[in-house]
């Protein structure tokens, strides 16, 4: 069989399906408030969640867009669709979701991944969840995993009410408060103190309508000496209008309780990924973050944690990969709040084909944190001499008494790699995506089986389309 030489060849076919969305309500483009209130009908949103999205508008309206990172010129809101409801009602049984959506969800393996080995999964469809279900033995520890709207309207909603878009307010940034005002779908996620869910749970967010955003709210809170695997993963076709992801991610870590949070985005190169994940952790707790980003025109996401409690601890574990047309502004922040904290970060970086690569963390440790440990590690890859890799690191320690390391390396493949390689039978593109594909080992050993997997699929695909 020939060697695919093109990018434009590559077949993304199992993420480039398109269902006709001619039948799916759909708010016009823009954003005022009429169309805010819409969408707070639509959800039948308690009163307080209706004047915090009017709330978070007027706040959207008085900030700046970012000019520090990558380019937002091809983003108009003016031409942004905020909701689109597909034509059909969440469910919990697989059968009764519509033929063209099942097909697609099962297409990208989410029902199989769902019998095999997940306690419960999520699917998001535009703007709406269309399925979900946890397994009865999960429910039966008191473990609560529903779509947000539902819980708002349930025995959690006191609960939501006073923690949702606590750890990022409106005001953090203009697209922050964009996600406050239009926000649709997402999941609420609380494990009672000690239990210990043992299979991860999954959502999946796929973006079907062409010129539309994404606005899904995630928001987790694990109770005293808990634990929660929460997997996501996140795709769209490719059209030639610009297309928006504003999501937010809220997790709770309580005391002695361990989050491990695991996520691929695959979205499509005409998206805008301007996606914000914040964590806060207790005494004796800990987060882990593992972080696949591979699609998207542009990107900005740097997932933080805030460790508030004595003894907390966050690991972040990160991969970028950067082709032809893309702009990744990734990375992760922390701030250690508390004394004998730790947080490890650990990032790799690929760029090819021109595609820019930029690496970004924060580390502030604050002057009660004696103690603190910090690490923070990012290597980068460039795989020809148009690409670009660039590493922006901020410390800020108000302490003595704490250790804090940083290194970066960066670096392009080596040839005589390559020619070893060849010279033991493997063509040219399988030497470097092996190459490529062991410089990502030790992401994709944290990652779940299939999104390793995954991964490792994407990257030999890239891989191929960069020779020629």
């Amino acid at each position: 069989m020939d060697e695919r030489t093109q990018v434009a060849d590559i077949d993304r076919s199992v993420y480039d399906i398109r269902n006709d969305s001619s039948r799916d309500y759909k708010l016009e483009a823009g954003l005022t408030a009429e169309l805010v209130k819409k969408i707070s009908n639509e959800k039948n949103d308690p009163e307080w969640m209706r004047e915090f999205r009017l709330r978070s508008l007027e706040i959207y309206n008085s900030l700046d867009v970012p000019d520090w990172g990558p380019a937002l010129d091809g983003l108009d809101m003016e031409n942004i669709v905020t909701y689109v409801r597909p034509n059909t009602k969440m469910s919990a049984k697989w059968e009764e979701v519509p033929e063209d959506i099942k097909n697609t969800f099962e297409r990208l393996g989410i029902p199989k991944a769902e019998r095999e080995s997940l306690a419960g999964v999520g699917a998001q469809y535009d703007s709406e969840l269309v399925y979900h279900n946890v397994r009865k033995e999960v429910a039966d520890l008191g473990v609560v995993y529903t779509d947000l709207e539902s819980a708002m309207h349930g025995e959690y909603a006191q609960m939501i009410h006073t923690h949702f878009m606590q750890l990022v307010p409106p005001a953090d940034h203009k697209f922050a408060a964009l996600h406050g005002a239009v926000w649709s779908g997402g999941s609420f996620v609380y494990v009672p103190k000690g239990v210990k869910v043992e299979i991860p749970l999954q959502s999946y967010f796929r973006l079907n309508a062409p010129g539309a955003g994404q606005f899904e709210h995630t928001l987790i809170i694990v109770d005293e000496g808990a634990y929660l695997h929460f997997i996501e993963g996140c795709s769209a076709p490719k059209y030639n209008v610009a297309n928006l992801h504003a999501g937010c991610v809220e997790l709770f870590c309580g005391r002695g309780a361990t989050i491990r949070y695991s996520t691929i985005e695959n979205w499509s190169k005409n998206m805008y990924n301007l996606n914000t994940k914040r964590a806060l952790v207790a005494e004796g707790g800990k987060v882990e973050w593992v972080s696949g980003s591979f699609g998207s025109h542009v990107s900005y996401l740097y997932p933080m944690t805030i460790l508030q409690g004595k003894g907390s601890k966050m690991e972040f574990t990160g991969i970028t990969f950067a082709g032809k047309g893309q702009n990744l502004d990734t990375g992760a922040k922390v701030l250690h709040a508390a004394p004998d904290t730790s947080s490890l970060i650990n990032t790799k970086s690929i760029s090819k084909d021109g595609g820019i690569s930029t690496f970004r963390s924060a580390v502030e440790v604050k002057k009660q944190a004696e103690g603190a440990k910090s690490s923070v590690s990012c290597e980068s890859l460039m795989l020809d001499d148009i690409s670009r890799s660039d590493t922006i690191p901020a410390i800020d320690v108000r302490t003595c008494h704490a250790d804090v390391g940083h290194e970066a390396q960066i670096g392009k493949i080596s040839s005589e790699a390559v020619f070893y390689l060849m010279s033991r039978g493997l063509s040219e593109a399988d030497a470097r995506a092996t190459i490529v594909s062991g410089f990502a080992d030790n992401v994709s050993k944290e990652l779940p089986l299939e999104y390793a997997v995954e991964m490792n699929n994407l990257i030999r695909l890239e891989m191929k389309g960069s020779i020629g």
